[in-house]
């Protein structure tokens, strides 16, 4: 790797940009392995810090680090976060102008850019890998890793690329794959398909010890949302399906007084940054959201995240619920159901894998949507109105969605359903060609100015502009403001990219006619049967009332020996039949007549029992659930 020998101090690195004095366990050791030069596989659970993991190596070393992930959300985050720090990173993914992307790999050619990250389906494209040879690449950091393997719970053939892609750099630049979650097959499977040059896993347990998880099937769940919120203290998610459950529920506790909000993709920029920050900060409790929340978003002090559908897979219950208790405080990870719930969830199961002939109809059907003869296509990008091309074809948007997500996963296209959320503006020409301009075209020389003085970087790079800000500054309507930047597009004198709200699809190769499109029926079996392993496992863990809920979890991630937590619903449940009714009784009373004396800890009452301590402290939850006790940083009180 060119610059190991000048490797800089990490923990100065750490320090300098992060602000933190030491590093969370696992971390150095995944560092320095990077730093010698050794293929690893770093398996840290939700919230153990993977990004710092190649971030910091990078830092310590010359050259461009890598990135691929298949979460552009999550892309954009990483970068915000880094550019915030004075790190300089760009994203390459859907719905970007060929000139952006262009201008982005010349900066990273130039050693403008330290962090480059892209999508899988980019690895493909002619522009990156004519590119790559002449960019100095120090680190490849595969992150989401488990989606290079058939067995992950997010299988993406595109991934597969990587390992023909480091073929095109350097022997000696390593690759740092990282993954929250995979089991023992998909720790095998992820080494074998990135072509380590030997085994190098680095683990920590997923034991949580301060995070307990609880399962409630409940026929009322706002009045059980409610009861928890009203018992917990502290800053919460709540995890929903859908967008328009989040506001829906949000508005419910709200209306219940409890600080609350809703997030979804579908929210313009400013609005998700405005609500992640209140809520980040303190000043709204509990956020309602999709899965779209919580990527790279550090909040050590989330106490519950509560799910009131059940997840699609263990793998993606496991990532979410982790985000509670990051500071290693107690915390819980609370699942809500219906009976009802469980039958949904095989229904979904079963409409995301449409007929093979439905995929390829749909795919044929949105080239002559778009207008894409055979042979050609290829790097086409296009804003997707789902609804119109439901109606023209007569299609359903459950079916349209699911066969796109295929299609992207297949590595025929790229899918966004969000992507930028606001337009952008760049100017191509030189500051000369746009003085000579605005010379010979007077009636929109004050338009430019008002761009230039408005957004910085126009003549460098793509810049969000918001048009109603310009419409205001102005003294005009928005409509003229979008007017004049169209005129200047056609002009050539800018590139506007309007922002529609529409998601993207990004042809990934030209159309190919439906019979060479090769789907094969046996893959295709094979994916459909693992996720029904994987349906099947979270319908286990959610309908167990026997096996501790912590055990369930470890085991299905291969840690054989664990324990029961001694928490969970299943645990308590298990201690409480231990508890006799009589027994329960004398408890409860004299626990009441030693607290009608004075106030007392919880070691001190447990120490005037000759009982053992389950049972005291299963009493003491029943007297607290049913309001009778109040306990204050571990005093005991009527």
């Amino acid at each position: 790797m060119n610059g190991r020998e000048n490797v800089q101090d990490i923990h100065a690195i750490l320090k300098q940009y992060w602000g933190f004095d030491a590093f969370r366990p696992a971390q150095e050791d995944i560092i320095g392995s990077v730093l010698a030069g050794k293929d690893t596989l770093a398996l840290l659970p939700t919230g153990g810090g993977k990004s710092l993991c190649f971030q910091v190596p990078a830092l310590a070393i010359k050259g461009v680090c890598v990135v691929i992930t298949p979460l552009i959300a999550l892309m954009k985050d990483q970068v915000e976060n880094l550019q915030v720090r004075k790190i300089p990173a760009a994203a390459i993914y859907s719905g970007l102008h060929q000139r952006e992307i262009e201008l982005v790999l010349n900066d990273c050619i130039f050693g403008k850019i330290k962090f480059l990250y892209l999508s899988p389906e980019r690895l493909k494209t002619a522009l990156l890998r004519n590119s790559i040879s002449r960019i100095d690449v120090s680190l490849l950091a595969v992150d989401e890793a488990h989606c290079v393997s058939q067995w992950g719970y997010d299988f993406r053939p595109p991934y597969l690329e990587i390992a023909q892609f480091r073929e095109l750099l350097p022997p000696s630049v390593p690759v740092l794959a990282l993954t929250a979650t995979a089991t023992p097959k998909v720790v095998e499977d992820i080494q074998k398909q990135l072509n380590f040059k030997e085994k190098n896993v680095i683990q920590r347990t997923f034991y949580r010890p301060n995070l307990t998880y609880y399962v409630f099937k409940t026929e009322d769940k706002k009045k059980r949302l409610l009861l928890i919120l009203n018992r917990l203290e502290g800053s919460a998610i709540i995890y929903v399906r859908n967008r328009r459950t989040t506001k829906e529920i949000a508005e419910f506790l709200q209306k219940n007084g409890i600080w609350a909000d809703f997030y979804h993709a579908g929210l313009d920029m400013k609005t998700r940054a405005d609500k992640q920050n209140r809520w980040k900060s303190g000043k709204c409790r509990v956020i309602v959201a999709t899965n779209a929340f919580g990527m790279g978003i550090d909040k050590p002090d989330v106490r519950t995240v509560i799910h009131i559908d059940i997840p699609d897979t263990l793998e993606a219950y496991f990532q979410e619920a982790g985000r509670a208790g990051r500071d290693g405080k107690s915390s819980q990870a609370i699942l809500l159901y219906q009976s009802e719930d469980q039958t949904a969830l095989v229904r979904n199961f079963e409409n995301a894998y449409p007929p093979l002939d439905t995929i390829k109809n749909i795919y044929q059907s949105m080239c002559n949507f778009f207008g894409i003869a055979e042979g050609s296509g290829e790097g086409y990008c296009f804003d997707f109105d789902m609804r119109k091309f439901a109606m023209n074809y007569n299609l359903k948007p459950l079916v349209i969605y699911n066969s796109l997500k295929f299609l992207s996963k297949a590595g025929f296209i790229e899918f966004s359903e969000t992507i930028a959320n606001c337009s952008k503006v760049f100017i191509p020409i030189s500051r000369e060609e746009l003085y000579r301009f605005q010379l010979k075209n007077e009636k929109f020389d004050g338009f430019i100015k008002l761009l230039l003085r408005s957004y910085s970087g126009l003549l460098t790079v793509f810049t969000n502009i918001d048009e109603k800000t310009l419409a205001q500054r102005d003294g005009t309507n928005i409509e003229t403001i979008i007017g004049a930047l169209k005129q200047l597009n056609k002009m050539e004198v800018l590139i506007y990219q309007p922002y529609t709200g529409n998601p993207t699809v990004t042809f990934l190769h030209d159309r190919i006619s439906s019979k060479h499109m090769m789907f094969s029926q046996a893959v295709y079996q094979t994916r459909k049967d693992i996720a029904k392993e994987q349906l099947e496992a979270v319908l286990e863990y959610v309908s167990s009332q026997n096996k501790c809920r912590s055990r369930l979890l470890l085991q299905y991630f291969g840690e054989e020996d664990s324990l029961d937590c001694q928490k969970c619903d299943v645990c308590r449940k298990e201690k409480r039949e231990t508890v006799t009714p009589q027994e329960e009784e004398q408890i409860s009373q004299k626990i009441i007549e030693l607290l009608s004396i004075r106030q007392r800890t919880l070691s001190e009452i447990i120490k005037l029992f000759a009982l053992p301590e389950q049972k005291i402290l299963f009493v003491i939850r029943k007297l607290l659930d049913n309001q009778k006790i109040t306990i204050d940083k571990d005093i005991v009180k009527l």
